[in-house]
């Protein structure tokens, strides 16, 4: 019997990360995450991976394992869970998150969350199952060994090698090692940088950048970063003690962060510097630093609002200093780039990672990968977490530390990795994709739907509306009338519109003079005949919409 490792999410992407381990009648789950829509997604609020596999074998899982408390990880949590009613195990801040998120959006029990420990295995069906210590961009992140009957399987999650971390835990190096002196089957690894040489730098490099430009601010400081980032956050604040700074803190996901990673002790925070954000108004700008969600410049995020003026406690004015500490998510360079834009309209002064070291990633570098690998000495790699792009340089990697394409699975959505002590090898792939979430909508928009909107923006629509009279034979009594949205508008418009009712009053005719028509032909010869006249006049096909009504 072979190990089956099935990515439905993160990898070939950047985000919805969910990974499966399947062995006879246990499965176990890593991860459940969403990824933020791009530009071509109109309308879509989440995107979560396909769990129908997952759906069809419930009673098979054995657990859910969370590595850290990302959005990319943990964000689908909300819609996954309810499906499969399954334990989950994480840290205590990772589970905190994820209870958090859990019971604003679905009220999944939560005797369901298990706290676990690093070097503590938990036995669930055929798998051990244990964490390990990493150092990422949030504290409390861990790594999974997973060892099953054909061999140990290691899993990085979100990793780099960061010898001065914020909190001083340090990832386990040494469980890594001790693993690779047991045997290791298969090493699965975060690739997203993957093309970069060297190490990625310290978190502690953000934290001396942050007191330098604090310095020099002379109105408020308001500073965007992801809200999971405790990290960096916990930087932010320390800055602002030393320059005798308050703190409000606005947006939605950045106050829940901070409220759960201070409750559990993850953020040291003085009572006196934490001032609610319906007050920011009262305090000086140049002692104020403002905490902020929309680093990404997402449409409805705090910095957006701010940006375009619609925020309702916190205005951005001349002199003031936005500090933009992230990166940006492959999609959302021009969302970021719009917002910055409107920022430097008002008169701030935009610091981000093109201008300061505001911003270092929690991914390692081709060095920190390549000791991760020496250390625990695989006989088989599987790039993860990554794009395409990320993976192909994964496989270089390995390349160069004496592995052939035979000993490293690059996978895609579906993909079936079969693990035994001597082989890996691609088997049939399993249902897999990315599903819409669209308000209170999970699963009902699709490709087609999307194709419409996609159309619309472009083109807009034309709504044609003919009434038929029940005579025998059918004739047009009214109409047809041509409504449009969104359509081009041009010289002699009035002239596009009376030639486009004759071309569908004639093809309506000519279907009528027909013995045996039908509705659906009707409709048909409208859309045709209308789509073709306006292709031809107008070199553009908006959405035509024909309404017939029978009086």
């Amino acid at each position: 019997m072979k190990l089956s490792v099935i990515p439905l999410g993160g990898t070939g992407e950047i985000g919805k990360n969910l990974i499966v381990f399947e062995y006879g009648e246990s499965i176990v789950v890593i991860d459940g995450g969403v990824k933020f829509p791009d530009d071509e997604l109109l309308g879509i609020d989440l995107v979560i991976p396909d769990i129908s596999y997952l759906e069809k074998r419930k009673d098979k899982i054995k657990g859910l394992f969370l590595t850290h408390g990302h959005e990319d990880h943990i964000g689908g949590l909300p819609f996954i869970l309810p499906k499969l009613n399954i334990p989950v195990y994480g840290t205590k801040l990772t589970i905190g998150l994820a209870r958090e998120k859990l019971r604003e959006n679905s009220g999944y029990p939560e005797s369901y969350l298990h706290i676990i420990e690093p070097g503590v295995p938990v036995r669930t069906g055929d798998f051990e199952v244990e964490g390990f210590r990493v150092t990422h961009s949030v504290p409390d992140a861990l790594g999974y060994s997973l060892l099953t009957p054909v061999g140990r399987v290691i899993y990085t999650g979100d990793f780099k090698v960061d010898y001065t971390p914020i909190d001083g835990v340090e990832m386990d190096l040494g469980r890594l090692a001790a693993w690779g002196q047991e045997g290791v089957l298969a090493l699965i690894c975060d690739s997203t940088n993957a093309e970069r040489p060297g190490v990625t730098m310290s978190e502690k490099v953000v934290g001396g950048t942050l007191h330098d430009w604090f310095g020099k601010a002379q109105g408020k400081i308001i500073m965007a970063t992801f809200a999971s980032n405790v990290h960096r956050i916990q930087q932010a604040i320390d800055a602002a003690e030393h320059y005798k700074r308050k703190v409000s803190v606005v947006g939605r996901s950045m106050e829940q962060v901070v409220n759960v990673a201070r409750e559990l002790g993850y953020l040291q925070v003085p009572d006196d510097i934490l001032i609610d954000s319906a007050d920011a108004a009262k305090i000086a700008s140049s002692r104020l630093l403002v905490l902020s969600t929309g680093s990404q410049g997402e449409p409805m995020a705090a910095l957006t609002r701010m940006a375009t003026g619609n925020h309702r406690q916190v205005n951005v004015m001349p002199q003031d200093m936005v500090i933009i500490a992230a990166t940006p998510v492959p999609g959302n360079e021009k969302l970021i780039g719009r917002t910055i834009n409107r920022l430097y309209q008002i008169g701030a002064e935009v610091v981000s990672k093109d201008l300061a070291q505001v911003h270092v990633s929690g991914h390692a570098s081709q060095d920190e990968i390549k000791l991760v690998v020496r250390l625990t000495k695989p006989r088989f790699l599987i790039p993860h977490h990554g794009e395409v792009r990320h993976q192909a340089a994964f496989r270089r990697l390995g390349h160069s530390l004496g592995y052939s394409d035979k000993e490293i699975a690059i996978t895609e959505l579906g993909s079936r990795v079969e693990l035994s002590p001597d082989e890996l090898y691609l088997g049939e792939s399993v249902e897999a994709g990315s599903v819409y979430v669209d308000g209170l909508g999970i699963g009902d928009v699709g490709q087609i739907v999307l194709r419409d909107r996609q159309q619309l923006s472009q083109d807009g629509v034309v709504v044609v509306v003919a009434v038929l009279s029940k005579s025998n034979p059918y004739k047009i009594s009214s109409g047809p009338d041509i409504i449009s949205r969104g359509f081009t508008f041009m010289k002699g418009a009035g002239e596009l519109v009376e030639g486009g009712k004759k071309v569908v009053a004639s093809a309506l005719e000519a279907q009528l003079s027909r013995d045996n028509w039908e509705w659906g032909t009707l409709k048909s010869a409208v859309y045709e005949s209308l789509s073709g006249y306006l292709w031809l006049k107008t070199r553009r096909r908006p959405m035509i919409l024909p309404i017939l009504l029978e009086l």
